[in-house]
Formats: C-alpha cells, structure tokens, sequence
C-alpha cells in the first residue's frame, strides 16, 4: 500500500477516535446531551472521508461523475451541524435552526448543479465551503456576546473563527495560487485536497480537546458546586455559606466599607413536625422554606442552610431597616400556596434574628449576634422578626393609688 493511503486514513482514523472518546465521555455524564452530539458529529464525518477517500478509491469503482461525493459532502455538512450543536450546547444555545436548513438547501441544490447539471469541481467545493463557513460563523457569532469566564471558552472562540478562515479563505487563496482544484479524476491529488488531509485534522483535534477541557473543567466545577450545596434546601451548606459569606464580608469591607446585614431564621417546632408527621413532611418543609429563601435572595445575597432546621443569608449593602424588611419577606413564606405538598395540618412559621455589621465585624460575631435576636424572637413567642440590640415589649401594669 501507498503511503498516499495512509494519508487517507488519517481524517476517518481522528474522527473515529474522537467521536469514540465522546461516547465515553457522554456514558458517564448522560445528562448532557452536547456530548453525544459532538460524539455523532466526529463519527459522520469520520464516515465520510472513510467512504470518500478509501471506499471509493481503494475499494469499489467511483460512481459516474464521482456520484458518491454528493453523499459524503452532505455528511460532512451535517457533521458541521452535530458539531455546531455540541459546542452550543455547552453553553445552554442552540443552533439557529432556520440558518441551518437554508443552508442545506441551498449546498444540496448547489451540488446537485454541480455535479449533474454543468459538472465543476471548483463550483462543488466552494459551495460545500461556503456552506460550512456559514455552520462555524454562526458559532462564532453566537459565542461572541457569551461571558468567558475560563481561557477555555477564549480558545473555544479562536477554533471557530479558525475554522471559518479555514473554509472561506483556505479555497479561495488556493484557487488563486494553483488556479483551481483538479479535475474529477486528479481531485485526489489536488493541493485543494492535500491541504484538508492536513488542516481538517488539526482543526478537528483542537476543537476536540478545547471542548473535551471545557467539559472537564464543568464537571470539576459542579463537583465543587455539590460539595458546597445542601441538597435538601437546594442552598449551600454550612461550609459553603461560611465561605462565601467571608468573602462578600470582607469585599463589603474594603473600598468603600458598605454597610452588611446577617439573617439567621429557624423554622418554629420542627422537631414537633417532624416527630408528628414524620421525616418527609420535615425535609419538605425544609425544602419549601429553601425554595422561598432563594426566590428572594438577590444575586449579590449568600445564603446557606447552616444546621438542621436553620438558615443564614448575608446581605451585603444593606442597612438595618432594609435587612429587617427582607427579613419579614422571608418570615411570610407562602405555605399555603404549596398546601397540596403538605399534609393539611402543617401550618410552619419562622422566627427571625437580624443584626448589622459594625467596623471590623467579623462572621461568626455576626452570626452569634443574629442567633442572640433570634432568640429574643422565640422568646417573644416565635414567627415574627427581631433585631439584634432590641428587646421584646414588657406590658407593663400600671397601679393606680388612692390619693
């Protein structure tokens, strides 16, 4: 066998390790579908050449004017569009469909002129181009107003506008130097084809592993997310909260040291729940009343289920009467609106302490300091809020003596 085989190998041997190494990917983390995607995406395309380059030249006769591209070229372009698909998906986008179906007609039809109305080999391949340059800038535009937050995203943006030089500009300067790509019978010796043996899979590595990098940083990520998180209420746990609530704590400190508030609210006899209606109702209730706490909360809050039948939110930029305010929002928790979710006999409250952070005010103080309100809140008889600072009304009895 020629070493010119070999070559030919190349493109459907990549792609078919790739889209292997998707499916491997994708078998252990199901839930995201772009996986899969890009997984189909690298086996069409592997598929392709295979049939294009070995299929067709090494083992069954080409069918009249070289017939069987039409197939391979329209595999490759919904290869383009299962890969489009993928890296979208990483980010939660999808493919602007509309652009992707006028696309396709209009190559199909293009080829089809192409190859069975006024043959030409230059007119397929820039058709096919241009078709697939239209597939990677759609990416590009759409990646372009995404946040980057990593550097991975920044390379995952430089692959596709790589990849768009590599199908408008690439034919065209060659057109220009070699003054066009083969007849049907040379094509497979054409400096046209002899560049896609060599870009094709280097454009499709790189995209490769800066979407296989992405994944693993996504996972890394929500692996730390899961540890931080309490599953039951859906917010961070004690560790987490903590952690974040520092942080914010010490922002809110430095600069303009703007003012900070601490919540903490505990959910009134829940022992006695769960004892008289059992665990569920209990985690339930936990559940709903942590549903209610993050609708509430503002991105720039913290909040965190920090024990049992507990809950702390940090509100950075807040003042007293502002935090007490937020604090009686979250004390009228909408029970009744998920009466249906509990037994009817449930009737939660919630008891509330707030206390604001003075200079140099450091976390546990403020959260001993919010305990102590919410203990003046329980004492005052529960389901109501109270300040650090402040005591509950003594009714005092006033005896009036006879003069």
């Amino acid at each position: 066998m020629s070493a010119e085989f070999f070559i030919m190998l190349l493109n459907p041997g990549i792609g078919a390790l790739l889209s292997g190494a998707f499916c491997l990917l994708w078998l252990s983390q199901r839930g995201k579908t772009y996986i899969l995607y890009a997984s189909a995406g690298y086996g069409i395309n592997a598929a392709g050449f295979f049939i294009q380059d070995i299929v067709f030249q090494y083992l069954v006769t080409p069918l009249p004017q070289s017939g069987e591209r039409i197939l391979t070229n329209l595999m490759f372009l919904f290869s383009g569009w299962l890969l489009a698909a993928a890296v979208l998906g990483r980010y939660g986008r999808r493919p602007h469909y509309p652009i992707l179906a006028l696309t396709t007609v209009a190559a199909t039809l293009a080829l089809g002129w192409f190859f069975l109305v006024q043959p030409s080999v230059p007119g397929r391949i820039l058709a096919m181009n241009t078709a697939l340059g239209v597939v990677t800038l759609m990416i590009a535009v759409m990646l372009y107003p995404v946040r980057k937050k990593h550097m991975i995203d920044r390379l995952i943006f430089a692959v596709a506008i790589v990849s768009v030089a590599n199908y408008v500009l690439r034919p065209l300067v060659i057109l220009m130097v070699a003054g066009g790509f083969g007849s049907d019978t040379s094509f497979q010796h054409s400096l046209y084809w002899t560049t896609v043996q060599f870009t094709q899979p280097l454009i499709s590595i790189a995209l490769a592993l800066t979407l296989m990098v992405a994944i693993a940083i996504d996972l890394i990520e929500q692996l730390r997310q899961e540890a931080r998180t309490d599953k039951l209420s859906g917010l961070l746990n004690r560790g987490g909260f903590e952690a974040a609530a520092t942080a914010a704590l010490k922002r809110c400190q430095a600069g303009n040291s703007l003012p900070a508030c601490m919540i903490i609210a505990d959910l009134d006899h829940f022992k006695q729940i769960n004892d008289t209606f059992g665990h569920s109702v209990g985690d339930a209730v936990i559940g709903l009343f942590g549903r209610h706490v993050a609708a509430m909360c503002s991105d720039e809050m913290v909040a965190g289920r920090i024990g049992g039948e507990e809950f702390a939110v940090l509100l950075p930029g807040h003042e007293i009467q502002a935090a007490r305010l937020f604090a009686e929002s979250l004390r009228a928790c909408p029970w009744d609106y998920w009466s249906g979710m509990l037994p009817p006999k449930v009737a939660p409250s919630v008891s509330i302490g707030v206390c604001a952070a003075g200079p140099g005010a450091d976390l546990h103080g403020l959260m001993n300091h919010a305990d102590e309100a919410l203990y003046d809140a329980k004492k005052a008889g529960r389901d109501q809020v109270r300040l650090f600072g402040t005591r509950p009304a003594v009714n005092v009895v006033r005896i009036k003596i006879p003069q």
